[in-house]
């Protein structure tokens, strides 16, 4: 076992010990109902996110959006007033029903919708994520049942696995239900040329890109994944008066020259898989930290994590549309073919084309939903990597943390500056077509 593998083995260990503690006795399960039961499911989701390898940023955004709407259509057959996404969403029909002569136990219903869910989006992780699934399933279950008549139980746990059925059937036609060889494809035809992606690595499996028809899967609310086009790419150079080498140039030296501060900006938004949440799963955490700071209701919190999901899936496909599309060399192949040839970018790049920034464009994305349901100008303080031993960061909005993730690809050797700002627009473009869900009846 490496040393990656170690990490999130260990890491889910603790969460599996966490369990096992007294504070899940059924009594105290109760006093938080179905919003704790979301939030206990979402941080094991975020857990198992490390510890699965197929699981890259592309992949985790799919499931966060499945496992966002399945709760919300879960809450949304309920008497509140939320209003389905069937008929909204691409080919999403309507859940089955509730019975309306039936009782029904709302925490119940979520853990069985998110039991059933998360079993078959992480049914192929590892031996420890998959002991962590079976003892959340059984602690739950056990505390939810307490003191709910058992008739109530059985009718909200079967009417639960129906809605997450009804949503596994559909996700399953989107494209990227399968994910062979960890997304690497088997065979593929590296486009020839300078200005053109080269592997960056020299892992075996690594010599052809990630997930190249990610861009064509069915997307949730955007109309497909060239819905927001990007501009052509600055026209590639080996000039040194050219805008294209000045932008290598500025990698290359900001790289050389980083703050402390630019350095930690860099670290903190890396998310790489397999060492922390993913990308997506770090806006998810920061909605998370936003939601239990508002002491959210089920209906808010099921709404936002479903808005937030579908906007970060969307994200990538229209990212990797653009991405394949315009196929552009990355900085490090760039800089070490003209600049320095022992130079080295503070971060991993990713295997794939460099255009646009896939951070800043499901960053952007992300920051202009949760801006529109909290506020622009909302400041927040995010914790997501504070157990991995980063110091938390302050942010005076959401456009202002997506700004600062987008530019940490800078500081991090990754990207040009043109991907990271059209990849932010791009992110505001797909962003529209979520926040014109209508969720409330």
């Amino acid at each position: 076992m490496n040393a990656v593998c170690r990490m999130a083995a260990m890491t889910l260990v603790a969460t599996l010990a966490w369990f096992g503690m007294p504070a899940m006795a059924a009594t105290q399960m109760k006093q938080a109902s179905a919003e704790q039961v979301l939030g206990t499911w979402y941080r094991l989701v975020l857990e198992l996110v490390r510890h699965t390898p197929t699981y890259s940023p592309p992949v985790a955004s799919r499931s966060f959006a499945y496992l966002g709407i399945a709760a919300f259509e879960a809450v949304a057959t309920g008497p509140g007033e939320l209003r389905s996404l069937a008929g909204q969403l691409k080919e999403l029909r309507a859940v089955p029903a509730r019975d309306p002569s039936a009782t029904y136990d709302d925490a119940v219903v979520v853990n069985a919708t998110l039991t059933f869910a998360t079993r078959n989006f992480f049914a192929h992780t590892g031996p420890t994520g998959q002991r962590a699934l079976a003892a959340m399933a059984k602690k739950l279950s056990a505390a939810l049942s307490t003191g709910v008549p058992a008739d109530v139980v059985a009718r909200s746990e079967a009417y639960g696995e129906a809605v997450a059925k009804h949503i596994l059937a559909w996700s399953e036609s989107d494209g990227g239900a399968v994910v062979e060889n960890m997304g690497f494809p088997l065979e593929y035809q590296v486009r020839p040329g300078p200005a053109h992606w080269a592997p960056t690595s020299k892992i075996a499996q690594q010599q052809f890109p990630l997930l190249p028809e990610w861009g064509k899967n069915r997307t949730f609310a955007m109309p497909n994944g060239a819905t927001c086009p990007l501009p052509t790419p600055l026209e590639y150079s080996e000039d040194k008066n050219s805008d294209f080498y000045k932008e290598g140039l500025e990698v290359y030296e900001t790289v050389n020259t980083l703050s402390p501060d630019q350095r930690a900006i860099a670290r903190f938004w890396s998310d790489d898989p397999m060492l922390s949440p993913t990308p997506p799963g770090h806006w998810i955490s920061i909605a998370m930290q936003v939601l239990d700071q508002r002491q959210a209701g089920i209906e808010k919190r099921v709404d936002v994590l479903a808005r937030l999901g579908v906007a970060l899936a969307d994200s990538f496909i229209g990212c990797w549309d653009a991405k394949y599309k315009y196929d552009l060399v990355r900085p490090i192949t760039y800089i070490k073919r003209l600049i320095d040839p022992k130079w080295e970018a503070l971060l991993i790049t990713p295997p794939f084309p460099e255009y646009p920034s896939g951070h800043s464009t499901q960053s952007g994305a992300a920051a202009i939903v949760l801006a529109a349901e909290f506020g622009e100008n909302f400041a927040f303080e995010d914790h997501t990597h504070e157990a991995d031993g980063l110091i938390p960061r302050k942010y005076t909005s959401f456009w202002a943390a997506a700004e600062e993730a987008g530019i940490s690809r800078l500081y991090g050797g990754i990207h040009y500056r043109t991907a990271i700002e059209r990849g932010l627009e791009q992110g505001r473009c797909i962003a529209a077509y979520v926040t014109a869900l209508k969720t409330r009846r």
